[in-house]
């Protein structure tokens, strides 16, 4: 496994993208992506399917739809890191959170099978991590109209889950 340990520089990143990079504090981001999901798993299973679709106001996602998205973004921030890490050089698309998020049905997914969606997304997500070779971890690219490194990515993909894990705690299992 080769590995680059360390948070990201700002210049790895966009500014809004430290929101979610700030919130690991680990150099060894391989490390936590692991360990997030054998921490999520238990608090995501003690949801039940009728909680699953509760909204903490009118007009925000239901804990499915809030599961749901963290598996998609998750994807995306995946593939941009692939992508770059992989030497190509043409600029991927935004990621339009809501436009997903209304067209993914998750609503309709029953609970337990959000779960295991997760916990296989970041099944996926450390194995490239962990089998990514050195040089890598520091090959950027472009999405969104922003520069990423391939490592800034992996913290972007940890503090994201980090983000929504504390949203789901505070606003909807509170």
């Amino acid at each position: 496994m080769a590995t680059i340990s360390g948070l990201s520089e700002r210049s790895e990143a966009a500014p809004y993208y430290f929101g979610y990079i700030d919130r690991i504090r680990s150099e060894d981001v391989v490390g936590v992506l692991e360990r997030q999901v054998g921490e999520a798993l238990p608090l995501l299973r003690s949801v039940t399917e009728q909680r699953s679709l509760h909204r903490y106001q009118p007009g925000k996602w239901s804990i499915r739809e809030l599961l749901g998205h963290v598996s998609d973004a998750e994807r995306v921030f995946l593939y941009r890191a692939l992508w770059f890490a992989r030497g190509f050089d043409t600029p991927l698309p935004s990621f339009d959170e809501k436009t997903s998020v209304a067209a993914a049905g998750s609503d309709q997914v029953p609970w337990s099978r959000h779960v295991e969606e997760l916990r296989a997304v970041r099944e996926a997500t450390v194995a490239f991590f962990k089998n990514l070779p050195a040089e890598g971890w520091m090959r950027s690219g472009t999405a969104s109209e922003k520069v990423f490194t391939t490592r800034a990515l992996a913290y972007v993909i940890a503090g994201h889950l980090d983000h929504h894990l504390a949203v789901l705690r505070e606003r909807y299992l509170s």
